[in-house]
């Protein structure tokens, strides 16, 4: 296992501007949100629903290198991987970013048994419509979750994993947090507001910072809440929090044998169920410092990337450290 520890320098690696606007004609699926790059439609059958999979296919410049596909988290869409994915289209990679279901661009369904293997098996499904068998499978966040269940349950179609700041890293329930139904997580979720969004993002993404940049997530993400399917995209996101909490991969994570890369910002927080944890558990909760580390070293073959000063999003809050690192373990 390779370690980094220290920011790297500023390479030149050039990345686009994060303050995309919000337009009015570009509705998919409940969200009212431009994407950088053309969205296409993966139309297909699930739990005997008629669903659709929004993602952008973005051919590669220069001399082709491989596939790379991107996994958003819970809180964001394809489009927030927008300087990634110019990073490494230029780089020579086909890059394709879907929109899972219940999320952003994607059909948010009324019900739906949100779990990480069948999240996987519809992005497999979807790149196997566009002739996509092998591919590095980079996830953030809950991405980064369940780019480990992807990279399980199909090995062999995942050339190398890429995990950052993914949630899962420990077991919620084992440490102490109870159980929290998705009736009272629906509740919650309907409460949300532009300042609680914000507020949760400064606090955990980005270690207390704050740059004007951020806040076009910040709207993209609650233009959903706020939206004509602001009901659906509410439960839907109840049942994620369901399926994160209670699906943990962390005691799998030794049986990857692609090699992986790790990326943590060591002053993440994250962590399922801190919001209702108890007091004496709440502190023993979501250290990427102590977690990045620790499960690195139980993965085989895997290289750790940690940035002391960034929270759970450094390819927002250091775009052109993040790619750096990035671009250095990539073939």
């Amino acid at each position: 296992m390779k370690l980094f520890t220290s920011l790297l320098a500023l390479l030149g690696v050039a990345s686009c501007a994060t303050a995309l606007v919000s337009k009015r004609g570009d509705s998919a699926n409940g969200l009212d949100f431009v994407y950088p790059y053309p969205v296409k439609s993966y139309r297909f059958v699930s739990q005997r629903k008629q669903l659709t999979m929004s993602y952008m296919d973005i051919s590669p410049a220069g001399t082709p290198k491989g596939n790379i596909v991107l996994l958003h988290g819970k809180n964001f869409c394809g489009a927030t991987w927008n300087a990634t994915i110019k990073v490494l289209v230029n780089d020579g990679y086909r890059v394709i970013v879907p929109d899972q279901i219940g999320f952003c661009k994607s059909t948010k369904p009324s019900e739906y048994q949100f779990t990480l293997f069948a999240l996987a098996q519809n992005t497999n499904g979807l790149l196997n419509s566009i002739g996509v068998t092998n591919a590095t499978i980079m996830g953030h966040s809950m991405g980064g979750m369940l780019s480990a269940r992807y990279a399980l349950m199909y090995p062999s179609q995942t050339y190398r994993l890429v995990m950052v700041d993914p949630l899962g890293l420990e077991n919620w329930f084992e440490l102490g947090v109870p159980y929290q139904s998705p009736d009272l997580s629906y509740t919650s979720e309907l409460a949300t507001t532009f300042a609680s969004l914000k507020s949760y993002q400064q606090s955990t993404y980005y270690a207390g910072t704050w740059d004007p940049s951020y806040n076009v997530w910040v709207n993209m993400l609650f233009s959903i809440y706020n939206g004509t399917l602001g009901d659906h995209f509410a439960w839907n996101m109840a049942m994620t929090t369901d399926m994160v909490f209670t699906q943990p991969v962390i005691d799998e994570l030794p049986n990857l044998k692609m090699p992986s890369l790790l990326i943590v910002g060591d002053k993440d927080t994250t962590a399922i169920g801190s919001k209702w944890a108890p007091a004496d558990i709440k502190p023993l909760l979501g250290h990427y410092d102590v977690l990045g580390p620790k499960v690195a070293a139980q993965i085989p073959g895997c290289t750790l990337v940690a940035f002391p000063l960034l929270g759970h999003a450094p390819q927002i809050q250091d775009p052109a450290s993040f790619h750096a690192a990035l671009l250095n373990w990539l073939p």
